[in-house]
């Protein structure tokens, strides 16, 4: 059975463990401390280094310190700092390789732009690439997904809700040319001029042209053709993410998905951690924090819903798939505290776990709780080992 290892930030600390499929179960072994806060992480094509981008600031807080580190993994999972870590201008958003892993690319929302840096042989970081003529960005570029040919990136730019007197930005995904470690527009793709239009994450589907969108700000999945390697102008489909959209809380926002290795099912995080005052406290406003399953045709790739899986947490900013395709688990970002018919109680961080039946759906196993400190469980992803 193919071996995977889990890692999950807390703050600056980035936590291994191992991973038994079979017994649906998490082993906590040793920790990492990064430079700042992990952002982001993605593991080269070797399964051997892992990629993290680093920064002490937040969505609302650009701040001054970034970095991307590069980690050596070993036959059993651990990790250990491999080179120095390369300072950044911005806060990192998002971070990937290419599919050869020559080249670490990084997106950034504020400002919204993406660095291309090179990969030495031993996969420690090289120098950033320049790029003599920048691609268009968009607003609010969130991430970088390379196509099966490695010519061609998918810049995910997800745009903003209209707020008070500000009015909408537009999102799109952009289609970049990529070659030689540069990126050049290809072309955009924005449904509606991009209104109405807020894509987060994309995957890809593993054997069919197909290309899976998480729209954040609407909620929904939707599936563009992509043949050639080029979304088409409007979704073949589009189905919501939310169990019960009509009574959704504050800061409710669809988030990653993956498809899983099969190719016959698509997962989507639901996310909400708003808050209100209760009795002087600060608890919970209410929302949807779970997994939407669904099936897909397997000729015209259509979702069709299977089930909502309760995350026994708040806000699954992440979550990953062990590469057995039999583990599915899904990180909570924070601790809050959230009233019921029993009272106030205090929900922590961590791990909930699920195992994927034959037909898709998932079943809650058990939840690891994480002490995040002053930070949060900002990123987790499992790697498969070599």
């Amino acid at each position: 059975m193919p071996r995977s290892a889990l890692y999950a930030s807390a703050g600056r600390r980035l936590i291994h463990f191992a991973v038994d499929a079979a017994g649906a179960t998490l082993h906590e072994r040793a920790t990492v401390e990064l430079p700042a806060d992990v952002q982001y992480a993605w593991p080269h094509v070797s399964g051997r280094v892992l990629y993290v981008a680093c920064s002490d600031g937040n969505p609302d807080s650009g701040g001054s310190t970034h970095f991307v580190c590069a980690l050596a993994i070993d036959a059993s999972g651990a990790l250990r700092m491999l080179g120095n870590a390369v300072p950044l201008r911005w806060r990192p958003l998002h971070i990937t390789t290419d599919l050869k892993s020559e080249y670490v690319v990084v997106s950034y929302n504020i400002p919204s732009l993406v660095t291309v840096h090179r990969l030495n042989a031993d996969g420690t970081l090289g120098g950033e690439v320049a790029q003599p003529a920048h691609p268009d960005c968009g607003i609010y570029a969130h991430q970088v997904r390379f196509a099966a040919s490695n010519a061609r990136a998918i810049l995910v730019t997800r745009g903003n809700n209209a707020a008070g007197d500000k009015p909408e930005d537009p999102g799109a995904l952009k289609i970049l040319d990529f070659r030689d470690g540069q990126l050049k527009n290809a072309a955009s793709v924005a449904p509606g001029g991009g209104y109405g239009f807020g894509p987060r994450h994309v995957d890809f589907h593993p054997s069919r042209p197909w290309l899976f969108v998480s729209l954040e700000r609407q909620n929904a999945l939707a599936v563009f053709d992509f043949t050639n390697e080029m979304p088409g102008a409007v979704p073949l489909h589009t189905i919501g993410t939310l169990a019960d959209i009509r009574h959704h809380g504050p800061a409710q926002g669809a988030g990653t998905l993956h498809v899983h290795p099969n190719g016959r099912y698509v997962y989507v995080a639901n996310r909400a951690r708003g808050s209100r005052e209760l009795a002087g406290r600060c608890v919970f406003a209410g929302g949807e924090n779970n997994i939407a399953v669904y099936a897909l045709d397997e000729k015209t790739g259509q979702p069709t819903w299977l089930q909502h899986a309760d995350i026994r947490g708040i806000a699954p900013r992440t979550f990953a798939i062990d590469a057995s395709g039999r583990l599915l688990v899904a990180a909570n970002l924070m601790p809050m505290l959230i009233a019921g018919d029993n009272g106030v109680k205090r929900v922590e961080a961590g791990l909930t776990v699920f195992t994927i039946g034959d037909e898709g759906r998932i079943s809650f196993v058990r939840k690891y709780d994480i002490d995040t400190g002053d930070g949060q469980l900002f990123w987790m992803g499992m790697v498969a080992l070599a």
